[in-house]
C-alpha cells in the first residue's frame, strides 16, 4: 500500500515557475507508472505529465517544453517543475501512481491548488 502526499501548491504570477512535490509513505520502485493530472474547476480530470519506472516520459502538448517531471525511487518521491505558467494552468493538481504486480492497483493523492494569476 502505497500513500501519496502533494505539496509545493500556491499562488504565482503568469511567467513563473513552480515545483511540486509528491511523497510516497512506501516504496515507489513497484510503481509502473506515476503521473500529474489536474482539475481545473468544471473540467475534467487531464493528464499532464507521466513517468515509467525506466524514466520514460510523456507530456500532453499543453505542457510540453515548460514542465518536467521525474522521479526518485531511491526517495520515494516525483516532482513536477513547472516553467512559463501561464493562467489556465491553474488548477488542482494531483499524484498518481500505479502498481501492475499481482493486481492492478491505483493510487491518488489528495491534490495541491496551483493558481495562476495575471
Amino acid at each position: 500500500q502505497v500513500k501519496l502526499v502533494e505539496s509545493g501548491g500556491g499562488l504565482v504570477q503568469a511567467g513563473e515557475s513552480l515545483t511540486l512535490s509528491c511523497a510516497a509513505s512506501g516504496t515507489i520502485a513497484g510503481l509502473v507508472v506515476m503521473a500529474w493530472y489536474r482539475q481545473a474547476p468544471g473540467k475534467q480530470r487531464e493528464l499532464v505529465a507521466r513517468i515509467s519506472s525506466r524514466g520514460n516520459t510523456d507530456y500532453p502538448d499543453s505542457v510540453k517544453g515548460r514542465f518536467t517531471i521525474d522521479r526518485d525511487n531511491a526517495k520515494n518521491m516525483m516532482s513536477l517543475q513547472m516553467n512559463s505558467l501561464r493562467r489556465e494552468d491553474t488548477a488542482v493538481y494531483y499524484c498518481y501512481g500505479l502498481e501492475a504486480a499481482a493486481q492492478v492497483k491505483d493510487y491518488w493523492g489528495q491534490g495541491t491548488q496551483v493558481t495562476v494569476s495575471s
